[in-house]
């Protein structure tokens, strides 16, 4: 069991630091005056899941649930 535990760990510190960056690398939500006047309706916003930035979301999202479910594993009293 204690190497399993070890390996969860290791997994989890690189979960932390994957999830970092990736919250990182994403635009804010108030991005560019545009959004004030309603331009944010363009061709990529209306395509955001299919661009970079959706990407983006989509793995931070993976990430955080991959992160909360190893935390919750590592605070198990098993090992």
């Amino acid at each position: 069991m204690g190497a399993l535990k070890i390996v969860l760990t290791v997994c989890f510190i690189l979960i932390c630091i994957a999830l970092v960056v990736l919250v990182l690398m994403q635009e804010g939500k108030s991005a560019g005056l545009g959004s004030i006047s309603g331009a944010a309706e363009t061709y990529w916003g209306k395509n955001k899941g299919r661009s970079m930035e959706g990407r983006l979301v989509k793995f931070t999202k993976i990430l955080a649930v991959l992160f909360m479910v190893i935390a919750a594993i590592l605070n198990l009293k098993v090992f």
